[in-house]
């Protein structure tokens, strides 16, 4: 009886451990990416040649499909897409088809709020409760919201399974901010003390754009930023935009060695600010241009964005306004939600960037975005 347990459990654990090894392969298969192979004595235009056929061989070797911006001094070396706007891998992506931003969103989302500030119908330290009816985070302002120290409980992403009934098909930002209210969580800690990314609190920052516009936070950034700034194929949109889908828009999918599955939106897609923004190739060329000045932002209040975020005890920590901060002039984000992995990378000094969007859930677009910085040396 003893050797029969013993025989079972041996094929138990030569299967866990067989698992772990496909696994392990499997893994490695669809993250590995062969290096890009820049020499030093290549001229600008060859290393353009060599990018661009490596993002190809990467497209057909199902390990990305979206598109890509690198400019340097301020000059657009490359601007092109590699792939499909969606699952069914017919129509094929081109330089205006609009990306899910994914966390890349969180931004636009500040400059919204920066907007605002500009109009002097708020304050960076204003009690987020003079704006949303949330009396329990009296002392937590719009700036911990922006530098992620709110302690605030980033807790949205329960909503749905615990307040299905009252959601219904998707959760919205008011409800949202309802239900955080209902839940009547006391803080993490106390505002600006710990530095812990949160999602909700982007989330309130769409709910205070909207409480102190009068207008959704979807039609706020069409009428006060993309319009204004020309960013055609750029908007908000989710499952309670008025547009069930829109002209240029992909779709996410996942995309295993070729194994390709839709990936859909689902009840949290409802909210925005945290996400929810899309936006094209075309139009990060200008969002590039926009935070070398623009006409809507003074110096002064864009330089809040780059502003590193100094906690209570004098812990010195590398974000600003939906950006990480680098180094006193390198900044970017990344992002990823559904099939969106989503990179952009800033050297304002040199007046460099590199965008890397993709809707194939590929798990190389940071690895290509460091690839892709010797193009730029």
């Amino acid at each position: 009886m003893k050797l029969i347990w013993k025989i079972i459990l041996g094929l138990v654990l030569f299967g866990i451990i067989a698992f772990i090894g496909l696994s392990f392969w499997a893994y490695n298969k669809v993250a590995k990416i062969d290096d890009l192979i820049i020499l030093g004595n290549e001229t600008q235009i060859e290393k353009i040649k060599k990018a661009d056929e490596w993002l190809n061989k990467l497209q057909k070797d199902n390990k990305f499909n979206g598109a890509v911006l690198l400019v340097k001094n301020d000059s657009v070396l490359l601007k092109s897409t590699y792939g499909f706007i969606d699952h069914t891998r017919i129509q094929k992506l081109n330089n205006e088809s609009s990306f899910r931003l994914a966390s890349v969103s969180k931004q636009f989302t500040g400059v919204g709020i920066m907007l605002l500030k500009e109009k002097g119908k708020l304050d960076f330290d204003d009690s987020i409760t003079k704006f949303l009816s949330l009396p329990l985070y009296k002392k937590v302002t719009i700036r911990h919201l922006l530098n992620h120290t709110s302690g605030i409980p980033d807790v949205y992403m329960n909503f749905p399974e615990k307040y299905q009934s009252e959601i219904g098909e998707a959760l919205t930002i008011s409800k949202m901010i309802e239900l955080l209210g209902k839940e009547n969580l006391p803080l993490n800690n106390v505002p600006n003390d710990i530095h812990s990314y949160n999602n909700t609190g982007y989330v309130l920052l769409a709910g205070i754009i909207e409480s102190v516009s009068g207008v959704s936070f979807e039609e706020f950034m069409q009428v006060e930023l993309f319009d204004k700034l020309k960013m055609d194929n750029t908007r908000v949109w989710n499952l309670v935009s008025n547009d069930k889908d829109f002209e240029n828009k992909t779709s996410s999918f996942d995309n295993v060695l070729g194994d390709v599955v839709e990936l859909k939106p689902d009840v949290l897609d409802g909210v925005a600010g945290d996400g929810a923004v899309f936006s094209s190739i075309n139009d990060f060329v200008v969002w590039n241009q926009f935070w070398n000045g623009n006409e809507l932002l003074s110096q002064e209040t864009m330089e809040e964005a780059f502003k590193k975020t100094i906690l209570n005890d004098g812990t010195i920590i590398n974000y600003g306004f939906g950006w990480s901060i680098f180094s006193d002039y390198a900044h970017g984000h990344n992002g990823s939600w559904l099939g969106a992995r989503t990179s952009i990378v800033r050297n304002k000094k040199l007046k460099n960037c590199i965008v890397v969007l993709d809707n194939s859930a590929s798990m190389n677009v940071d690895r290509i975005v460091k690839q892709l910085v010797k193009v730029l040396k």
